[in-house]
């Protein structure tokens, strides 16, 4: 499914009207103008930035692949804030953690916004929490997310996390080549669950396919650049037919996906309602509640439950499935961190049950390992960008209002003040006298966003983690996986482009630590059901 997206996404881009550029640039010469008067009013300067050509500005120095490693190149010569005019949509590029604190943070009525996106309402993510605008329709649903994933509220899901680990870790068992597979679908089988109150299959789920097929049009539909009517909204008129067009043909057929991803099992739950088989869920508990409504109120209510149902996966688990993922990376490039994780697992648990939530204060390095693995490799390299509201200054520098902001996440990451040698996993970094170190920042602190727009599903995705990497590094070994001929295949630190970065498919040899280990496994499923 992934590569025939790609190559729909490879066929939309060349169908792009490069031919109206010429035409298009006369509105970017007219909102150049217009932002350096409204610049001169307020007798400041732009942030520094690469400069610009006529007509075009910047759009040449936006980066197409590699953008944090880019954008990462231009704070270093330019300062921890960049400005950049593409076709005269301003960009601001911030550098470093503390300046995406102090505006997306500290200021964050003022950045809460997001861009206007053609792609999001032609390609069926108008309903999308996390590129909806900031206003009644966002708080309205951020408000009703907060009730199921709050921290007192993430802590009633620890039984059915606890049950989902237990049930992954004999997959693993049984068919540890499939290990990215078994990540992926152990997050969907806990989000539907907490969600729809859905039970899926061991195997071709269709509510697990809808979901993966959702996310991977996600991914590609909202690639910065990739459509030219992101930056030029009028072009979303033309027919489809017409030479240009091709973007909306392609959009056509993610629509179908998106929508089938956030309705297919809440029809479900509905269904089993109608029945009285419903299991609790967000989508049952919602629904109970626009019981007493009628008319027009009950089908708001009733969108509101839908849209809310569907975003709790993505908030629970999208960038918890990258990061697992990139831990195996991680474990079969670095084996004395699987050392140093068992020592303290064999202290605390012992050999004679799996790890638990209630372990959590007891594994201080555990912990770390989970930390190291959010930093390591960023899942969300530049994070979803925030737009201004209005003019702000910042140390002296004009920020005109409608500008595009985007924190530079991949390069907080690469701080090597804050983590000396980035491109080692050393979990160590956090530690100091066998406990988490408060001096050394906590990537929890920018991974997630910043904000009235940070990740609302962090909570649960943090305990996620933690019990899958307690529990994986307890009853395996992960190692580099060999060829035919005895020679070790060392498996390469590389991640996809999109807005949320995978690790590129690679092979490692997973096996239990000991026959004891994978006993405790087949004896822990069977105290689970």
């Amino acid at each position: 499914m992934a590569g025939s997206l790609s190559q729909s996404l490879a066929q939309a881009i060349a169908s792009q009207p490069i031919w109206l550029l010429p035409v298009l640039s006369l509105l970017s010469i007219a909102l150049v103008k217009h932002t350096q008067r409204r610049r001169a009013l307020k007798g400041l300067r732009l942030p520094p930035g690469p400069k610009p050509l006529p007509i075009i500005g910047n759009a040449l120095d936006v980066p197409t692949e590699m953008m944090g490693q880019r954008f990462r190149e231009m704070t270093e010569k330019y300062g921890d804030v960049v400005y950049l005019d593409a076709l005269g949509q301003p960009m601001i590029i911030l550098g470093s953690h503390e300046a995406a604190n102090e505006l997306l943070e500290k200021r964050s009525a003022n950045y809460s916004d997001r861009v206007p996106s053609v792609m999001r309402l032609i390609s069926g993510w108008e309903w999308t929490f996390v590129l909806m605008p900031y206003g009644q329709e966002w708080r309205r649903r951020r408000k009703e997310m907060h009730q199921f994933i709050h921290p007192n509220a993430v802590a009633q899901y620890q039984p059915l996390q606890q049950r989902e680990t237990v049930k992954f870790l004999n997959r693993l068992l049984n068919q540890p080549e499939d290990f990215l597979h078994h990540v992926r679908h152990s997050f969907a089988s806990t989000i539907m669950r907490v969600s729809y109150g859905i039970e899926v299959s061991e195997k071709n789920d269709p509510y697990v396919t809808a979901v993966e097929e959702g996310v991977a049009t996600f991914n590609e539909a909202f690639v910065p650049g990739a459509f030219l009517v992101e930056t030029f909204p009028s072009l979303r008129h033309i027919p489809s037919w017409f030479p240009g067009g091709g973007f909306k043909r392609i959009a056509a057929e993610w629509k179908k996906i998106a929508h089938n991803m956030r309705d297919a099992p809440f029809e479900k739950t509905l269904e089993a309602m109608r029945k009285g088989t419903a299991e609790p869920s967000v989508a049952m508990t919602l629904m109970e509640n626009a019981s007493g409504k009628e008319g027009a109120e009950y089908e708001e209510e009733k969108i509101i439950a839908r849209d809310v149902s569907a975003l709790v996966y993505a908030a629970g688990a999208d960038t918890t499935i990258s990061t697992v993922q990139t831990f195996f990376l991680a474990m079969a490039c670095f084996p004395e961190v699987q050392k140093k994780a068992r020592e303290e697992l064999d202290a605390v648990v012992g050999p004679n049950r799996l790890p638990t939530f209630e372990d959590r204060d007891s594994l201080p390095y555990i912990t770390a390992v989970a930390k190291e693995a959010l930093r390591w490799q960023s899942v969300v390299p530049l994070g979803v960008p925030h737009r201004s509201l209005s003019d702000d200054e910042y140390k002296g520098y004009f920020i005109p209002a409608g500008s595009v902001v985007i924190a530079n996440l991949w390069a907080f990451s690469r701080n090597e003040k804050m983590y000396p040698d980035p491109e080692s996993f050393k979990p160590e970094r956090f530690l100091k006298d066998g406990k988490i170190n408060p001096e050394v920042q906590d990537p929890n602190t920018f991974v997630f966003g910043y904000g009235r727009r940070i990740c609302p599903g962090r909570h649960f995705a943090e305990a996620s983690l933690f019990l899958m990497v307690a529990s994986i590094l307890h009853a395996f070994t992960i190692e580099p996986a060999v060829d035919e001929k005895g020679n070790t295949i060392k498996p390469e630190a590389k991640m996809t482009y999109g807005v949320i970065s995978y690790p590129v498919p690679f092979p490692c040899s997973i096996k239990p630590r000991s026959p004891a280990a994978a006993s405790l496994i087949v004896q822990a499923l069977k105290e689970s059901v």
